[in-house]
């Protein structure tokens, strides 16, 4: 019996040596392939050569993003000259997204016909997804954050409903606040709002109005009428101290009533006091969704290239308006 244990153990004994390095290798192999896919998920290129239907372009830190609406993502680049193809892909988990926002550190993303909210942080090598709020609103539009109250204000397009997400101390991770109703703006689509001090403003398509709240209430304080032929009001912008008005249909939906107009009292729309400002870009084309970064305005511009047009504005003169080329 001990001469054949003795056998064995020395039969066994020199292959163990083999099969720890063959355990190894094969952990060494897995970890790097568990790697290379955290990069890919995270820092994966857009592959598209074009936009297609985007709606807003913003920067936030170091950062350009865009809303690639009808591709169903949100794409990136350090560098607005970076060809399409090679910008990096912040999330294609969603449907129509319209919007993003960040404080500085959380970026929210409005996954409009998913009616929902994506939230995401900035990791060594690209974003990490952190939550999904499902159920806000119907068609939620626009998002944008508020530092003087630091919240998340997220608009649905189609019920009237502003929900507030606050971030818990010390972390990165939302939680629902309040959820405030404006009955006047319920069935009524409106694409976005705009925070100036302590009141916001609502472009509403069917009321062919400009619905003015308070930001702490709600309350409707003032409402605005415009022609019907300007009611599809995408955005209000303040641009150089006046009303950079995007418009993308009439109250019939009628997108050759796509258009830019600029004011400086909303009293003098309902009057035709205006200035038309769509040959400045084209006359054609959809404007959509402003901002403002870099020194300059940028607007994206559907339906017609070039998709993003950069301009200046200061006294009253808007110029050095550029269609960037992205290719």
């Amino acid at each position: 019996m001990q001469s054949s244990n003795s056998t064995i153990l020395h039969t066994i004994s020199p292959v163990r040596p083999y099969h720890k390095l063959y355990c190894l290798l094969f952990s060494l192999i897995l970890i790097v392939v568990v790697a290379s896919s955290r990069i890919l998920v995270h820092a994966a290129e857009n592959g598209y050569s074009y936009l297609l239907m985007p709606t807003q372009i913003i920067k936030i830190n170091n950062l350009y993003f865009i809303v690639d609406c009808n591709h169903n993502q949100v794409i990136y680049s350090d560098n607005l000259n970076t060809p399409l193809r090679s910008w990096n892909v912040l999330t294609r988990n969603a449907q129509k997204p319209h919007a993003i926002a960040s404080d500085g550190e959380l970026y929210v993303v409005a996954d409009t016909d998913n009616n929902r909210i994506l939230t995401f942080e900035k990791t060594y090598d690209g974003f990490r997804p952190l939550q999904i709020f499902e159920e806000v609103g119907n068609r939620p539009h626009f998002v944008d954050y508020d530092y003087s109250e630091q919240l998340f204000y997220v608009w649905s397009s189609m019920t009237g409903e502003m929900y507030l997400y606050q971030k818990e101390a010390d972390t990165n991770f939302l939680s629902l606040q309040a959820i405030f109703s404006i009955p006047e703006l319920t069935d009524c689509y409106v694409r976005s709002f705009t925070i100036t001090g302590d009141v916001i403003l609502f472009p509403a398509v069917e009321r062919s109005s400009i619905i003015l709240v308070d930001k702490k209430t709600f309350e409707v304080l003032n409402e605005y009428p415009v022609p019907d032929c300007m009611a599809g009001m995408v955005q209000i912008s303040i641009v150089d101290g006046s009303f950079f008005i995007t418009v993308s249909t009439d109250r019939q939906y009628n997108l050759n009533a796509s258009t830019v107009i600029r004011t400086s009292s909303l009293e003098d729309l309902s009057a035709g006091n205006y200035e038309n400002l769509y040959s400045l870009f084209g006359n054609d084309g959809t404007p959509y969704y402003v901002s403002y970064f870099d020194g300059a305005y940028y607007m994206i511009h559907e339906n017609a290239p070039p998709n993003i047009y950069r301009f200046r504005s200061e006294q009253g003169k808007i110029y050095d308006i550029k269609g960037l080329p992205f290719k």
